[in-house]
């Protein structure tokens, strides 16, 4: 074979130590790494020792493949007897972890063991010039005595327990380090876990102030709404006697300043009305009368209370009916409080053009989507969440009609106590689109199924 590189006999104890010893000398020659020589050395003196007690002995040849990867192999060939010897012992496991590849062929006239080592990366090619010179050179070189082997494998032995106390040594500092680093860490977790309790309990403090605040709110508009609303109706009833034409006759001058009164005292009786209604929803108070709902004369209803909110001749009012048998489980006075919000809002703000109502069943079979859209001036993106909290009323409205910024946010929780959602698209210049999603039949509770059937 061109590519054999060195071939020898094992048939005496001493050939053990020689096969060792060549087994280096030729793994050093062809750029094996040194800890890799002493891997490949032992792995052939293990084998060795078995397979001397094989009749016949062995034959071992090393073979330089310039393969990718580039290898060293160690083909041993012995007596068939060899593969019975080699299942029956546990040097092969161990030698299997001491080289790349290990395979063994029993056959009926040989048995034959390859091993395999990769050259490094790195090493000088195995091209056909210096594999002939290798041979030359490892042909001229006398293997050594046993002694000399044996000194090597003392150096060998001395150099490991070295490289092992000084891994050793290294392991202790590492080890100090980590259990330095983990104890600081430990602590600083430590402070870091009390701060986290810390800041619990002072978040659980002030949950339960904000939650003792917002009842103690709850039942302040509730209470101030209850007790306004009857002194803001009789100034609204005065004011209605002293205009009624059975009165005393009022002057130009007069009958504007008690129309002043009037409007003033019925805004604020709306919002007086919006802040009680609120309340009464932030405490849970409404509890929702589920019946079926006929959509279709809850539009028509809607159509003839809104038109009478209309002031301008410039805005038209279209109320889509919906298809018959349409039906919606809800409760019909908040549901109707919503869509009368919506419209009036629409209306307020729209100078010109028209204001829509349609309904249309949503995407999910189960739903129902009634839209209240206008052509009105429109609400910039970053103002689209901000209407629906309390008190807030977009900037800059030119229609000189401002309301009391209750309306949206109240909406919204009602169409959540009716288990659906609120949405709004809307955008400067194109008008608004408000849309309530409502389950055609929501889950109730059994009590008020009770009441529904």
């Amino acid at each position: 074979m061109s590519n054999v590189l060195l071939r020898m006999a094992l048939r005496r104890e001493h050939d053990i130590f020689v096969i060792r010893q060549r087994g280096r000398e030729v793994a050093a020659a062809v750029g094996v790494e040194h800890q890799d020589q002493i891997r490949l050395a032992t792995a052939l003196s293990e084998l060795g020792r078995t397979l001397l007690a094989v009749p016949g002995g062995a034959d071992v040849a090393f073979v330089a493949e310039p393969g990718t990867p580039p290898r060293l192999v160690v083909e041993i060939v012995a007596g068939p007897e060899a593969a019975a010897v080699l299942a029956g012992v546990p040097v092969v496991t161990a030698v299997r972890r001491l080289v790349d590849g290990l395979e063994t062929d029993g056959g009926e006239s040989a048995t034959r063991v390859r091993l395999s080592r990769r050259l490094p990366i790195g090493a000088a090619p195995l091209t056909s010039e210096r594999i002939a010179a290798l041979r030359e050179q490892l042909a001229a070189n006398e293997p050594g005595t046993p002694l000399d082997e044996l000194a090597v494998q003392n150096r060998e032995l001395l150099a490991a327990l070295d490289e092992v106390r000084s891994q050793r040594d290294e392991l202790a500092e590492t080890n100090s380090g980590v259990m330095a680093l983990y104890n600081e860490l430990s602590q600083e977790l430590e402070e870091t876990n009390r701060g986290v309790v810390a800041l619990y309990n002072e978040l659980d403090e002030k949950s339960a102030q904000l939650k003792a605040a917002s009842e103690a709110k709850s039942r302040f508009l509730a209470n101030v709404s209850h007790e306004l609303r009857a002194p803001v109706t009789a100034v609204i009833g005065l004011t209605r006697l002293l205009a009624d034409s059975g009165s005393d006759p009022l002057t130009p001058e007069q009958a504007r300043h008690v129309d002043l009164i009037r409007g003033s005292a019925t805004d604020l009786l709306t919002l007086v009305n919006d802040l009680l209604d609120l309340a009464k929803a932030e405490a849970g108070r409404l509890e929702p009368t589920w019946t079926e709902v006929d959509l279709r004369a809850l539009f028509g209803q809607l159509r003839g209370t809104s038109r009478a909110v209309i002031t301008r001749p410039e805005v038209e009012l279209l109320v889509e009916d919906p298809p018959p048998g349409s039906i919606v489980v809800s409760d019909e006075a908040l549901l109707a409080q919503v869509l009368r919000n919506l419209l009036t809002n629409a209306i307020k703000f729209t100078e010109r053009g028209t204001v829509e109502m349609s309904l249309r069943a949503a995407t999910g079979p189960n739903d129902w989507e009634i839209e209240v859209s206008d052509t009105g001036r429109g609400i910039p993106a970053e103002l689209h969440e901000r209407i629906f909290e309390e008190f807030y009323q977009v900037p800059g409205s030119s229609t000189g009609r401002t309301g009391t910024g209750l309306g949206l946010p109240y909406a919204r929780r009602l169409v959540t106590l009716l288990g659906g959602f609120l949405r709004m698209a809307s955008e400067p210049g194109k008008g608004s689109v408000f849309t309530v999603v409502l389950p055609r039949r929501p889950a109730v509770p059994a009590s008020a199924k009770r009441d529904e059937g």
